[in-house]
């Protein structure tokens, strides 16, 4: 099974994308994590990763590909995938298009993960980390204990968060068509206990 993961920063997809791992035994699939081992193995590919990222320039989506290929095609992942945070652009989606029809796959399910905004702006600025043990907490959702010190990330502010939800809105929401129109795209309520969300993705996924 071939999955896409789909919402805005701090939906939950990569929480969520770790409990399907483990249901499914296939393998979580982020483009950022491939990207930084790609650099950090020193390889020709990650040498090419390195000149566009340590500029802060956007990587060219034939290089992003070319890694995802290298990726599927290891044993793990010949079963299937998911993706997380990925494809971002409607030329991403189509350039996965391809390279599954190459391997002789196609995307079986996009679910999308729907929270508002409010909703997430309350959950990225509410997130702490405990500096002493790196444990995440969450004002509401997971209070530290009053013993614990800890402090909020610079980038966790109620600005950034409507900032990333903007550019979601304008970059990758638009990718969405191009799976609905395949009859792929179901929706899932992404509020609530992270157990009824996974039920409620699991409830949409192919049998």
């Amino acid at each position: 099974m071939d999955l896409i993961l789909f919402g805005p920063p701090g939906a939950g997809k990569g929480t969520q994308a770790k409990r399907l791992v483990a249901a499914h035994d296939i393998p979580q699939i982020s483009t950022g994590d491939l990207m930084r081992a790609e650099r950090k193995s020193g390889s020709e590919l990650g040498q090419r990763f390195d000149e566009f990222m340590s500029q802060g320039k956007l990587v060219p989506d034939a290089m992003v590909i070319e890694l995802m290929e290298k990726r599927l095609t290891r044993e793990d992942a010949k079963r299937g995938a998911i993706f997380d945070g990925f494809p971002r652009t409607v030329a991403q989606a189509e350039a996965l298009d391809a390279l599954l029809a190459k391997l002789g796959r196609q995307i079986d399910k996009v679910v999308v993960i729907d929270v508002a905004r409010e909703e997430i702006v309350e959950r990225i600025t509410g997130r702490r980390l405990c500096e002493e043990t790196g444990r995440e907490y969450h004002i509401r959702y997971n209070p530290p204990p009053p013993d614990v010190k800890v402090t909020q990330r610079g980038d966790d502010t109620e600005e950034t968060a409507h900032k990333r939800y903007d550019t979601f809105e304008q970059n990758t929401l638009p990718v969405l068509p191009h799976y609905e129109a395949k009859g792929l795209v179901a929706k899932v309520d992404g509020v609530g206990a992270l157990d009824e969300v996974t039920t409620r993705i699991e409830a949409v996924l192919p049998r």
